[in-house]
């Protein structure tokens, strides 16, 4: 009789054969084999095989003889040697995304192994103590349990190799969507409400519904008209809500509420306003604006339109005041929404005047000995150009003919300048770089920021070729376009087109230039913390390339990247320069 223990044999592993001989114990037996695969079978009762492979599959028989006495064959065992599958870990629920809270089952799945006896080993990312079963449970997931797992199995010495790492991402509780066709019930109607869970990717969701804030008891039948998953008709006023559940035990999402309340907004939100800036206020009702005429309510001088939003440009004390609004729908003009809270506009006339200086030619970086005019315009008698130098000076324009500024261009001209009136006013400052290698080429862009929407051409000059084409330009230091050209014209200039640039020419660099991006032309200025902004837009950042910001008091000045200094309100020119230059190797972060 042929005895082994395990039914299911792997390659690679050891197994032994025994041949019982049953009612033979007090004899001395020698044992004969048949076996696939072998041309010396042992003799003893034992047939012991080390790392088994397929070859040998195959039927094996045994039998015994003492002295001259032979017993029959065995009846034959058949063994089969498999070749084990590669482990597969899996998720249960297998949902593309596991959120906060949730239960989810790692489970190790040997295919073709069901049958065996197997010990499991784990590789996790927040196992400390790794379970042997072939699976474990996370009960309530946090964003900790996100990371790789991979595991195999082993039976005695012999192992198998690693599964490929599947990676579990747990994110932060989901908020549920609502939205409506209408938040206003027409007489003898309905109106349609929609709950979602984002990412619309998520899946295995479940919609429970309800009405008025304080109620548990979710929807049925006879309180809405119940659509596809996460659709619902309602007839009845009342403030709904809604949240997604799955799995079991039911994992909920955080629930959201519909109201028919509008919610005024302004844009930008800042707490005051200055005289020339641009302001929107807008009137949201959540389920869409192009069924509603708007009406608003305003204690101000100047009265809203009947769209969802208006904007104020060249805002003036005269637009002050408390803003609410409500909807009216167009198909049926007796159904209102309710008034929203009021919000309160303040528009503050305390801005200073205009100045401004212009380059000639307009573009940031120069030759040596190129001539240069830096002309400060204003409705100002007196002027002085002023100086930032790399090395950290602040120094006056020797050359001043009446408000201009003449330079005959040399290394030590590169650096941050700005006009300054007798009367202490201060125009946005501009970048002038100078390159002393007259074989290499400069990027021929403008002093200024670029006003969003306008178009900009940037090119590549030569000291002795104004224009150069073959030319490759670089945004960031990555290539644009893998093909030369003349210029580089960007239509629409918009904020992502912000950054560094430089062109490319004979196998030769330019220096880096900023292309700066404002939301309007930078005509006047006032403090709003470490931003200075122009009076007839939104803000005007202080940009990582070497710019200064000013107000009448205060003004920050970049050294280097991502950095700025601000320099504390002083009241004389001197103690300003010492202040300036004390901290030019000073370094806070914006």
């Amino acid at each position: 009789k042929l005895q082994h223990s395990w039914s299911q044999i792997f390659t690679g592993e050891t197994i032994t054969l025994r041949c019982e001989i049953q009612g033979g114990e007090g004899k001395v037996w020698k044992y004969e084999w048949t076996a696939p695969n072998t041309n010396s079978p042992p003799t003893s009762s034992e047939y012991r095989i080390s790392r088994v492979s397929v070859s040998h599959s195959g039927d094996y028989r045994c039998r015994g003889s003492s002295d001259y006495l032979f017993t029959g064959w065995s009846d034959a065992f058949r063994l089969t040697v498999s070749f084990p599958s590669k482990p597969t870990v899996t998720l249960q629920p297998s949902w593309p995304q596991i959120y906060s809270g949730e239960t989810v089952t790692v489970r190790c799945e040997i295919q073709g192994g069901e049958g065996a006896q197997w010990t499991y080993e784990w590789r996790a990312a927040k196992l400390n103590t790794p379970p042997t079963s072939n699976e474990y449970r996370i009960i309530r997931a946090t964003e900790s349990d996100s990371g790789g797992y991979s595991c195999r199995g082993r039976r005695d010495y012999f192992f198998l190799e690693w599964s490929d790492i599947i990676t579990l991402t747990v994110s932060y509780k989901p908020k549920a969507k609502l939205s409506a066709d209408n938040t206003a019930v027409p007489v003898g109607g309905s109106v349609t409400l929609t709950c979602s869970v984002s990412p619309s990717s998520s899946s295995g969701w479940k919609y429970y519904w309800y009405r008025d804030e304080k109620s548990s008891e979710a929807l049925n039948t006879q309180d809405a008209v119940f659509h596809s998953n996460g659709q619902i008709s309602v007839s009845q006023e009342g403030l709904y809500r809604c949240r997604g559940g799955r799995g079991n035990p039911v994992y909920y999402t955080e629930d959201i509420t519909a109201s028919n309340r509008p919610v005024v907004t302004l844009y930008p939100n800042w707490s005051e306003i200055h005289r020339g800036e641009t302001i929107t206020v807008r009137c949201e009702i959540h389920g869409g604006d192009t069924e509603w005429d708007y009406e608003w309510e305003t204690n101000s001088m100047i009265k809203g339109p009947n769209q969802n939003e208006y904007r104020i440009r060249s805002a003036s004390s005269s637009n002050s005041g408390n803003y609410r609004c409500k909807g009216r729908m167009k198909s049926s003009q007796h159904e209102t929404t309710e008034w929203s809270d009021s919000v309160t506009l303040t528009v503050s006339d305390n801005v200073h005047s205009a100045a401004s200086l212009t380059v000639s030619p307009d573009r940031v970086q120069h030759f040596t000995s190129d001539s240069v005019s830096l002309t400060c315009e204003g409705n100002f008698p007196e002027w002085r150009v002023r100086k930032f130098s790399e090395d950290g000076r602040l120094s006056d324009c020797r050359r001043m003919t009446g408000s201009t500024c003449d330079i005959n261009t040399s290394k030590s001209d590169t650096g941050v300048y700005w006009c300054e009136s007798g009367s202490g006013e201060f125009s946005s400052a501009v970048n002038i770089t100078v390159q002393n290698d007259g074989n290499v080429s400069i990027l021929v862009s403008p002093v200024h920021p670029v006003t969003e929407g306008a178009s900009v051409s940037l090119s590549c000059s030569l000291r002795t070729q104004k224009i150069l084409s073959n030319v490759f330009f670089y945004h960031n230091d990555k290539l644009i376009e893998n093909d030369p050209r003349g210029e580089l014209k960007i239509s629409a200039v918009s904020k992502s087109d912000e950054g560094f640039y430089k062109c490319q020419y004979s196998g030769r660099e330019s220096l880096d230039t900023s292309v700066s991006v404002l939301l309007c032309a930078p005509l006047q200025f006032h403090q709003r913390g470490n931003l200075a902004v122009c009076v007839n837009a939104a803000a005007f950042r202080c940009h990582r390339a070497a710019t200064v910001c000013f107000s009448s008091l205060v003004f920050y000045f970049l050294l280097s990247p991502d950095s700025a200094v601000p320099v504390k309100q002083v009241s004389k020119r001197a103690q300003l320069t010492r202040t300036i230059q004390q901290r030019s190797k000073q370094r806070i972060s914006m």
